[in-house]
C-alpha cells in the first residue's frame, strides 16, 4: 500500500557566522597565493526540514568550515530542542567536502560529497547509522539569478536527488546589507530507504523551498543573518 505524505513547515533562522581572520592564513601553492582560514557558524531554527521532510522543531545548527582557496571541508551538526525524530536528527552530525573549478562566462562546476551521521539510530529501528552521499553543483549568473542545478547520489539509500536552486540579492545601501532570496525545487528516488528490510523499501518523493534573509555585518570578520523559509514536501510515498 502506498501513503502519500504532505509536509510543510515554516522556519525562522537565525545565524551568527564568525570569520577567523586571526587565524587566516596564506600560502604558496604552484605559484599561487591560496588564502586559508576557518568560520564558525552557530544557528538556530524553529524547525528543522530536510528535503521536505520535517525532522524536528526548534532545534541549534553549529557549523565549522575550513576553507583554502576553493577547497571547503566542514562538519555540520543538529541539535533538536523540541519534538526530536529519535534516529535521524536527535543529533545528527554531518561531514562533508567540495572543490570549485572555475569555468568561462561565470560558470562553476562544483564536486562535493557529505557524509551523514546518526549516532542514535538503530537498525533494528529501521534507521541507518550513516549515509554516503557525493554530489555535483553547476552554478550560472544569468541577468543576475545565480542558477544551481545539482545532482546527488547515495551510496547506502541507493538513490538519487535532482535539485534546482536559483537565487538573487537586492542591495539596500541605505542600510549597508541586502536581502537574499532562495528558491529550491527537487525530487529524489531511494530504492533502500529503511535499514534491515527485505524486501528494500522504496522511497520518492518531491520538495519545494521557498526563503529570504537578511545579512548584517557586526565586525569585519562576523555577521548576524536571520532569515525567513517556507518547505513543502510531497507525493513522499
Amino acid at each position: 500500500m502506498k501513503i502519500k505524505v504532505k509536509n510543510l513547515a515554516v522556519i525562522f533562522a537565525i545565524s551568527v557566522a564568525i570569520g577567523s581572520a586571526v587565524l587566516a592564513q596564506e600560502s604558496s601553492v604552484s605559484s599561487l597565493n591560496v588564502t586559508s582560514s576557518w568560520t564558525l557558524t552557530a544557528s538556530t531554527l524553529s524547525q528543522y526540514a530536510f528535503r521536505g521532510v520535517r525532522r524536528g522543531g526548534l532545534s541549534l545548527q553549529p557549523s565549522l568550515e575550513y576553507d583554502a582557496g576553493r577547497l571547503g571541508l566542514g562538519i555540520w551538526a543538529n541539535a533538536p530542542l523540541k519534538n526530536k525524530v529519535i534516529g535521524q536528527s536527535d543529533p545528527e552530525f554531518d561531514f562533508y567536502g567540495y572543490y570549485a573549478i572555475d569555468l568561462p562566462n561565470t560558470i562553476s562546476v562544483v564536486p562535493g560529497f557529505t557524509a551523514y551521521t546518526y549516532p542514535d539510530a538503530k537498525r533494528s529501528d529501521g534507521f541507518y547509522s550513516a549515509t554516503f552521499e557525493p554530489n555535483i553543483a553547476l552554478n550560472y549568473i544569468m541577468c543576475g539569478v545565480r542558477l544551481t542545478p545539482k545532482l546527488y547520489y547515495d551510496f547506502v539509500l541507493k538513490g538519487a536527488t535532482a535539485e534546482l536552486t536559483a537565487s538573487f540579492a537586492i542591495p539596500l545601501k541605505d542600510w549597508g546589507t541586502e536581502l537574499d532570496f532562495t528558491a529550491t525545487a527537487g525530487t529524489y528516488l531511494w530504492q533502500d530507504s529503511v535499514a534491515n528490510r527485505i524486501p528494500a523499501v522504496k522511497n520518492w518523493g518531491d520538495y519545494y523551498l521557498a526563503g529570504v534573509s537578511l545579512p548584517y555585518q557586526v565586525t569585519k570578520a562576523s555577521k548576524v543573518v536571520i532569515g525567513w523559509a517556507y518547505t513543502k514536501g510531497s507525493h513522499n510515498f
